[in-house]
C-alpha cells in the first residue's frame, strides 16, 4: 500500500481540511539527493543547497501529478490492465467500470452529463477535434468561424488550416487588458457562422473572458460556442449549462493529472454533430477511435474529483500567494502587469520588467523555473503574440515573464523568488545604457536613433 492510501477523504471541517492539504503538500515535495544531503523542494531558504532543482513556478505549462492521482493510477499499470472494450471477461469489465467512474468525475466537475464527455490525448487534440470536426460536418451550409487573436496556438493553427480549405475566419482583437469586445462579437456573427471559439482563461496572462455573456450571444444567434478551458477547469468554477457552452476542451496535466490525456465536452441537447478526426474501432461512441488509455483516464478522473473537492481551498491558497508575489514585485520601479487586474486567474501573473531583456532575466534566474510565455512557443525569441495583441510596445513585451503559482507552491518559495528577482533586476539594469539614461531623467522613447 502506498503512503497516500492511508489518508481518507478530507473532513468537511475547514480546519481539518487545511491541515490535511498542508500535510499532502509537504509529503509530496520532491526529495533530492545532493552530495549525500537530502533537500526538499519548497523548504525554507536556509535549507536550500547548491545543486538542487529549480523552484517550479510554471504551473500554466504543466503541473505535477498529485500523489493521490498517482495512487489511483498505479493498479491500472500493473494488475488491472484489461482493455475497457473487452466485453467478454472480467479484465475488461473492471477497467470499463473504472473508466466510466472517471468519466463521471470529469462531468461532475463541469456540470455535464457523463455521456457528453469524450476522452482524447489532451487539449490540443480536443481543440482540433472540435474546431475541425464541427466545421467539416456543417460545411455545406456554414463556412464562417470566429475566434480571438490571443487564443492558444493550436486553436489559431486549426483555424488557419480551415482557411486554407476555404473557410472564412474572423480573428477578434482584444483591448489592452486582453478582453474581447462583446459588441465586436455580435457584429462579427453572420448567417453562415458555424462556430465561435473563445478560451476561458488565457494561458499567458490569465485573463478570464466574459464566457457567460459570450454563451448567451451565441445561443441567441444559434451559433455553436466552443471554449478552450484547459487553464480553467479545476482552477475556477466551471458550469457548461450556466455558461451556455456547447463544446469545451479540457487538459489532464494542467490540473495535477497525468500528461497525455484530455477530454472534449460535446453537448447532447441541443445536439452538436462532429465529424471524427480519427476512425477505427468506434471507441468513444465513434468520435475518437483507439484503445482507451485506462490508467491516464483514471488519473484524470481522480484529478477532477480532487479538484472539485478542494477547489475553494486551492483558489484561496493560490490567491494569497499571488498577492504576496505582486506586493513584492511592485516594490521595483517600472514593472508592468499584463492582463486585466480584476478579471484574471490569480495563479497566472504576467509581468514586464522595463529596460531588461526577458531572456537575460530568465538566464539569471537559473534557480527558478519560469517562462516568458506559452510552453508551446518558448523556443522562439520573438515577443509573445499575446502580449503584442494587448498593444504593449516591443521593448516591454520582450521583457515579460509568466509566474505560474500552483497547489504545491509555498510561502518560502515565493519569498525566495522575490528576493532573487529584485537582486537580478537591479543588477541587469545597472548593465543597461537605457537604464542609465532613465536615471538621468531622459526618456529613451523620445530619442531618434540613427542606423549605420
Amino acid at each position: 500500500m502506498h503512503w497516500h492510501s492511508f489518508f481518507s477523504r478530507p473532513s468537511k471541517c475547514i480546519l481539518k481540511q487545511k491541515l490535511w492539504n498542508k500535510l499532502i503538500r509537504r509529503l509530496s515535495g520532491e526529495l533530492i539527493r545532493n552530495e549525500g544531503k537530502t533537500c526538499r523542494i519548497g523548504d525554507s531558504i536556509s535549507r536550500r543547497s547548491v545543486g538542487t532543482r529549480p523552484i517550479y513556478l510554471d504551473a500554466q505549462a504543466t503541473t505535477p501529478v498529485d500523489p493521490r492521482v498517482l495512487d489511483a493510477m498505479l493498479p491500472y499499470f500493473t494488475y488491472l490492465y484489461g482493455n475497457s472494450h473487452s466485453r467478454t471477461h472480467a479484465y475488461g469489465w473492471e477497467t470499463d467500470k473504472a473508466v466510466q467512474k472517471a468519466r463521471e468525475h470529469v462531468a461532475d466537475l463541469i456540470g455535464a452529463d457523463p455521456k457528453e464527455i469524450f476522452f482524447t490525448s489532451g487539449a490540443t487534440e480536443s481543440n482540433n477535434m472540435i474546431i475541425k470536426g464541427v466545421t467539416h460536418f456543417y460545411r455545406s451550409t456554414k463556412r464562417h468561424i470566429i475566434t480571438a487573436q490571443t487564443e492558444h496556438k493550436c486553436v489559431l493553427d486549426s483555424c488557419r488550416v480551415l482557411q486554407n480549405e476555404g473557410f472564412d475566419v474572423t480573428y477578434l482583437p482584444v483591448n489592452k487588458y486582453g478582453l474581447i469586445s462583446l459588441e465586436d462579437l455580435e457584429r462579427a456573427i453572420r448567417p453562415d457562422t458555424v462556430l465561435v471559439s473563445i478560451m476561458m482563461v488565457n494561458n499567458e496572462i490569465g485573463v478570464i473572458q466574459p464566457i457567460e455573456e459570450i454563451g448567451k450571444i451565441c445561443r441567441d444567434k444559434k451559433v455553436f460556442f466552443h471554449s478552450d478551458a484547459a487553464q480553467a477547469v479545476g482552477k475556477i468554477p466551471v458550469n457548461v449549462d450556466k455558461c451556455k457552452i456547447d463544446l469545451m476542451s479540457i487538459s489532464g496535466h494542467k490540473m495535477y493529472g497525468p500528461k497525455g490525456i484530455g477530454a472534449s465536452y460535446v453537448r447532447r441537447r441541443p445536439r452538436v454533430r462532429i465529424e471524427p478526426l480519427i476512425n477505427g474501432g468506434g471507441q468513444e461512441r465513434g468520435l475518437r477511435s483507439g484503445t482507451l488509455a485506462s490508467p491516464l483516464i483514471i488519473g484524470m478522473g481522480e484529478a477532477c474529483r480532487i479538484a472539485k473537492e478542494e477547489l475553494e481551498y486551492d483558489y484561496a491558497h493560490v490567491s494569497r500567494l499571488s498577492k504576496r508575489l505582486i506586493s513584492h514585485l511592485t516594490q521595483l520601479e517600472y514593472v508592468y502587469f499584463n492582463g486585466d487586474p480584476l478579471r484574471r486567474y490569480p495563479g497566472c501573473i504576467n509581468a514586464s520588467f522595463a529596460y531588461i531583456e526577458g531572456e537575460s532575466l530568465l538566464m539569471a534566474l537559473k534557480d527558478i523555473a519560469l517562462s516568458s510565455g506559452s510552453a508551446c512557443t518558448s523556443a522562439s525569441l520573438e515577443p509573445s503574440y499575446v502580449i503584442r495583441s494587448l498593444g504593449v510596445p516591443d521593448d516591454i513585451s520582450h521583457s515579460s515573464l509568466r509566474f505560474g503559482i500552483g497547489r504545491f507552491t509555498t510561502d518560502a518559495e515565493i519569498d525566495y523568488i522575490c528576493n532573487i528577482i529584485k537582486d537580478k533586476v537591479k543588477f541587469l539594469r545597472e548593465l543597461s545604457p537605457l537604464w542609465e539614461m532613465v536615471q538621468e531623467g531622459i526618456d529613451p522613447s523620445t530619442i531618434k536613433w540613427s542606423y549605420h
